[in-house]
């Protein structure tokens, strides 16, 4: 006995043309797209790899060689290390200006977290008139440059806010020990369009059935908010707490304007600026205050990179 072969017309359908973005999808999913993939990082890592190797080498190699001719004539010494931390000269004891960059960023990144998850929620689950609108207000403000709004907050620091000779908020008269609470307020004003919009993404996929049944069982807005949905935003909040670390942690214009470049108040960047000297001839110094600068920010990120993708994510697909 034989058995019949399917064929189309007998009811067997031939399989579906691939889609462009099936096409794409297959190509970035093949062997072609890995090996690219370790040659991007490749290309980002020499590079990193040869400045840290430079921050171990004498001045005067650094300054006539390249950094792969350490392997050919290894020199190996700790003195750009111990200028830029211990040294009293002008350009070192970096390592005080650490608890600085903590004073500034730590408070930086909790500020716009607590609230822009507040207002998330908000956006997300209480109806209330001009929601939409205002949701569109702040999603749009993510395209205003920091710059333009730096006049504007320099004045509110500087005078307050009256209306029509009302003085509605004074002006802040701060010593230089309190300026960290203007990169504060300037770092969390900054902050909050993007996180807002990324938290709004996440908060709103949340199963409707569930902040039905928590209503039902006689919970306010407050405990849906801190039992059910804290814990289940935590990715998000990961992700948009390392974008904001690195960002603080980094940034040089904002800190040099609101807090100045004091002893007291300069973070690490403000110094590594001043690393190279007036003339730009130390900048041997620069290759030991790059990875010092590192460190924390490394810390950070490998600590909650499990949730940084998970957080990117959120949103993104319904389902």
């Amino acid at each position: 006995m034989t058995t019949a072969t399917p064929t189309v017309g007998a009811g067997v359908q031939p399989p579906a043309p691939l889609t462009r973005a099936a096409r794409v999808r297959k190509r970035l999913n093949s062997r072609t797209a890995t090996v690219v993939s370790i040659v991007l990082a490749l290309l980002w890592t020499v590079p990193t790899f040869g400045l840290f190797v430079s921050s171990f080498r004498p001045e005067d190699q650094i300054k006539t060689t390249g950094w792969w001719t350490f392997f050919s004539d290894p020199q190996f010494t700790l003195k750009n290390y111990q200028d830029v931390l211990f040294s009293s000269g002008s350009s070192g004891q970096l390592a005080s200006y650490f608890i600085n960059s903590l004073a500034i960023t730590i408070p930086s990144v909790l500020f716009p977290i607590a609230f822009a998850s507040l207002a998330a929620y908000a956006l997300a689950w209480i109806n209330f008139r001009g929601r939409d609108w205002l949701y569109i207000g702040i999603f749009a403000l993510q395209i205003v440059p920091l710059q333009m709004a730096l006049v504007p907050l320099l004045r509110f620091f500087s005078t307050g806010v009256s209306v029509g000779g009302i003085q509605l908020l004074p002006a802040w008269d701060l010593v230089d020990e309190q300026k960290f609470a203007q990169v504060w307020f300037a770092h969390t004003c900054f902050a909050l369009p993007f996180a807002v919009y990324l938290l709004h993404n996440f908060i709103s996929q949340l199963p409707g059935d569930l902040m039905e049944a928590a209503r039902v069982d006689g919970a306010t807005h407050p405990k849906i908010f801190r039992t059910i949905v804290l814990p289940l935003i935590t990715p998000a909040l990961a992700a948009i707490g390392i974008f904001q670390f690195l960002w603080v942690w980094n940034d040089l214009l904002v800190a040099l304007i609101f807090a100045g470049g004091g002893d007291e108040t300069a973070p690490l960047t403000v110094r590594l600026a001043e690393l190279a000297g007036t003339r730009g001839n130390e900048w041997q110094r620069l290759t030991a205050g790059a990875f010092v600068s590192i460190v924390v920010p490394l810390i950070v990120f490998l600590s909650l990179q499990r949730y940084f993708v998970r957080g990117l994510l959120a949103g993104s697909v319904k389902g």
